[in-house]
């Protein structure tokens, strides 16, 4: 973006010397004097547009007025060749401005258009990672119901068993077999140490 802002810079200051260029080679009657062959047709040029210039800009002045126009008296020549001069000199300048305008104007749409897809593209991006999440948490919700139906059975037959060993005397059969339990522990802890020796 700077570097652009520094050719538009660029651009314009190096225009303004060519302008004063142009403008100094049409007034430059002695000049064109000496090297009338090879330059006349631009002095043609600077004059014919000075002309057509001044015709219009006097018909343009009778008719705002309301006055007819009359025989229009062409410029002198100096003063032809000094307005044409002046005319493509400030000619050349719009030119290279507007044409930086317009090149200004596409770099900036074209920047604002490309940020645009990829603000689209990000936010394709978000819409699928989003819709994918939805999915998995409906099949993680599936699960957790799934889950919870499990829990909850085995917390009935839980239930179930401790109220049928309750009543049916489970427990003291198991206290029962506890020394039984207890005498196997041991024997089997013993082995295993006479084993190692």
């Amino acid at each position: 973006m700077a570097s652009a802002k520094i050719a538009t810079l660029v651009i314009r200051t190096i225009a303004k010397p060519i302008s004063t260029q142009l403008k100094r080679q049409a007034k430059d009657v002695q000049y064109y004097l000496h090297l009338l062959s090879r330059h006349e047709r631009f002095r043609n040029f600077c004059v014919s547009l000075a002309q057509l210039m001044y015709r219009t800009e006097v018909r343009l002045r009778t008719g705002i007025l309301g006055e007819p126009a009359k025989h229009i008296r062409p410029l002198s020549e100096t003063k032809a060749i000094d307005s044409g001069a002046n005319a493509l000199a400030e000619g050349f300048l719009f030119s290279v401005a507007a044409a930086l305008i317009v090149g200004e104007s596409y770099r900036t749409s074209r920047n604002q258009s490309k940020r645009r897809d990829d603000v689209d593209e990000k936010l394709d991006r978000l819409e699928n990672k989003v819709s994918g999440l939805v999915t998995e948490l409906g099949s993680w919700q599936e699960r957790w119901e799934e889950e919870r139906k499990r829990n909850d059975d085995l917390a009935r037959v839980l239930s179930r068993v401790v109220d049928i060993g309750i009543k049916g005397g489970i427990l003291s059969e198991v206290e029962a077999l506890r020394p039984n339990f207890q005498e196997e522990v041991n024997r089997g802890q013993r082995n295993s140490e006479e084993d190692r020796d």
